[in-house]
């Protein structure tokens, strides 16, 4: 039986709720001022939580602050009297999943307690598939659940036992790399050296060097024989970042290692063979330089046996809830704080950034949040400020499957929700910013009822 705990200092109150609740099949404990709700939260987690604003020790805000500072995951349900709307929302604010309204109809009651265990139960089912298909797929530190990285996951899968070239395309920031060592990771290669070096952060000569290496005295400062990535990464994969930017005096001469399997160092006259997987990446067309004449046709095709491309962050948002929760896990762990989520309206300014840094940028602002915060939940303010306006709200792509209406309608709720907060919980000023009636203020405030106690 699920517990539920009732917090409500007016005894017919808290036996008709409990008389309710118990014939619905819960286990109904009872507290009637703030103090006896602490003994009963301190015996053990309860997973709700249904209390009073007015109470005769504090009020229940107080003890929804507990509540969520302590367990996450508790719903809480606050009751308040008539026209206490402003409090209401400072509860919402706060973490709390509904309100009800003194006088309030048992059957509503039933029904919000209803949607909450149903809203509960399926973001728990939600997490244990995704924790599922992640290690199903097995693919490093690589996350996402949208259509596009399903797709991408298993183009890796496939790709990945065979000896074939890859180029991964795919914007700054995107986990390109990652994507690398996730084909290396599950080919036959997997026990030997996966080797990588960024082709736009070497001069010609340096690159040469990098790669083929260099016998002693071959130039000034080398001192000593040295072998290249080529020799390094031999039954194992090397990994070519930014490959658009080589130059083209180096482009032919890796055109030749790939066709012969075979390098010289620089200053050497001996031929080494080298077996090498190449992968190769950039975030520029490979195909519009090759028509400006800036990367040679052959060298192209030979490192195009399989594109694979990497989708931008902004295009797969459903992805966004996962990542953040995943680096959250990650950067909790690395700086020893108990940091365990990230609260609903920061998460919702996160899912609606546009992320021109991709996943890189959402890494690093969730490494800030988690470095910031003091209590145990992400709050909006940890954020960067670019996120907090108005104008951080992307629009999704315009591809098949985008829907204007829910579009639209997600951008109704966050204004009605935005005024009612600007106007601190007052109607009459939320009517005011938003240039409508009362009436249709009720409306709106019906019609988005789930989204705006999300």
């Amino acid at each position: 039986m699920q517990k539920i705990l009732v917090i409500d200092d007016e005894p017919s109150m808290r036996e008709l709720l409990a008389i309710m609740l118990r014939k619905e099949g819960f286990e109904v404990l009872l507290a009637d001022s703030r103090a006896r709700a602490a003994a009963v939260l301190a015996a053990g987690p309860v997973p709700m939580v249904i209390t009073d604003v007015k109470l005769p020790d504090g009020d229940g805000i107080e003890i929804l602050r507990h509540v969520k500072a302590a367990s996450p995951e508790t719903i809480v349900i606050v009751m308040t009297a008539f026209g206490s709307t402003q409090t209401a929302v400072a509860a919402l604010k706060l973490g709390a999943h509904d309100y009800l309204i003194k006088p309030f109809d048992i059957e509503e009651l039933r029904i919000v307690v209803g949607n909450a265990l149903e809203k509960q139960r399926l973001q728990e089912e939600n997490l244990r598939l995704k924790a599922e298909f992640r290690t199903r797929h097995g693919l490093d530190r690589m996350v996402g659940v949208s259509p596009s990285m399903v797709a991408l996951f298993e183009l890796v899968r496939s790709v990945a036992p065979t000896g074939s070239t890859v180029l991964v395309t795919g914007e700054s920031g995107t986990g390109k790399e990652l994507v690398a060592k996730a084909i290396h990771a599950l080919s036959p290669r997997r026990d030997a050296s996966f080797v990588s070096v960024n082709c736009a952060a070497l001069s010609e000569s340096l690159l040469e060097s990098e790669l083929f290496g260099h016998m002693k005295g071959a130039f000034t400062d080398a001192h000593q024989t040295k072998k290249g990535l080529f020799e390094v990464a031999h039954r194992g994969t090397l990994f070519l970042d930014e490959v658009g930017e080589t130059p083209m005096a180096m482009q032919v001469k890796l055109l030749r290692a790939l066709q012969e399997k075979r390098i010289r160092r620089v200053g050497g006259t001996e031929e080494i063979e080298v077996d090498v997987r190449l992968i190769a990446a950039t975030n520029r067309p490979l195909e519009s330089l090759v028509q400006e004449r800036r990367f040679r046709e052959d060298l192209f095709y030979r490192l195009n046996v399989i594109p694979i491309h990497v989708p931008p962050l902004r295009s797969r948002q459903e992805d966004i809830p996962l990542l953040a929760e995943h680096f959250l896990s990650r950067f909790g762990r690395e700086m020893g704080k108990a940091v365990a989520k990230i609260s609903s309206e920061a998460m919702e300014k996160l899912t609606r950034y546009s992320w021109p840094g991709n996943v890189r940028e959402l890494e690093n602002v969730v490494e800030r949040a988690v470095a910031l915060e003091t209590s145990n939940v992400v709050l909006p303010e940890r954020l960067p400020q670019e996120m907090l306006s108005p104008s951080a709200a992307a629009v999704p792509p315009l591809t098949e499957g985008f829907s204007l209406d829910e579009h639209l309608r997600a951008v109704e709720a966050d204004l009605v929700r935005r005024a009612l907060e600007q106007g601190g919980g007052d109607r009459a000023a939320a009517c005011r910013l938003l240039g409508i009636s009362p009436r249709s203020l009720r409306y709106l405030l019906e019609k988005h009822r789930s989204s705006l106690s999300a």
